[in-house]
């Protein structure tokens, strides 16, 4: 099977070309990628616990899914089906923001992305896939902020950075 393909952006996010994932990772390439969040009605977040097989950040709590986007394949449809691969279900997404981030791991791989996070509500449980998600809970979103500070090894690199931005967001906006 082909490893999958990244699309490489400049800050503007415009695509200038594809490499292999692992390679983007190795060299700390900026790529583009997305984050989800779904919220249910008493407004959590549904987080996954990344499974015990990932090759990075495995047992790790983060989002309700990421990942990157495919040659061709707009952000709300990547989330779509990243979302329904990771987690079972279909949420209507809507794009919240985009940003730049990069956050090296421990095993020497980086991720540098210009990062689209996107919202979509759900209120059932969800049917995870054991190959992606080992775990998953809905918590409430200041909880989730406390959390982090008293247990910041458990949540992944990338979605404390990613959190941040989306918690500072929705103290501008209403969602």
């Amino acid at each position: 099977m082909k490893e999958e393909e990244v699309i490489l952006v400049n800050e503007n996010d415009e695509q200038i070309g594809l490499m292999p994932k692992l390679e983007a990772h190795q060299k700390a390439i900026l790529h583009r990628a997305f984050s989800v969040f779904v919220l249910n009605k008493d407004n959590e977040i549904m987080l996954q616990q990344r499974a015990h097989q990932k090759y990075h950040s495995p047992l790790l709590w983060t989002n309700t899914c990421c990942s990157h986007q495919r040659n061709g394949e707009t952000n709300i449809e990547a989330g779509t089906r990243r979302l329904f691969e990771e987690m079972g279900f279909k949420a209507e997404l809507k794009e919240l923001f985009h940003f730049i981030y990069k956050a090296p791991f421990d095993n020497g791989l980086t991720e540098h992305e210009l990062d689209h996070v996107m919202i979509g509500y759900f209120n059932e449980s969800p049917v995870i896939n054991p190959e992606e998600v080992e775990d998953w809970k809905w918590m409430k979103i200041q909880d989730v902020k406390e959390d982090m500070i008293l247990n910041p090894d458990i949540y992944t690199v990338w979605f404390k950075i990613i959190f941040d931005e989306f918690y500072h967001f929705i103290e501008d906006h209403s969602l």
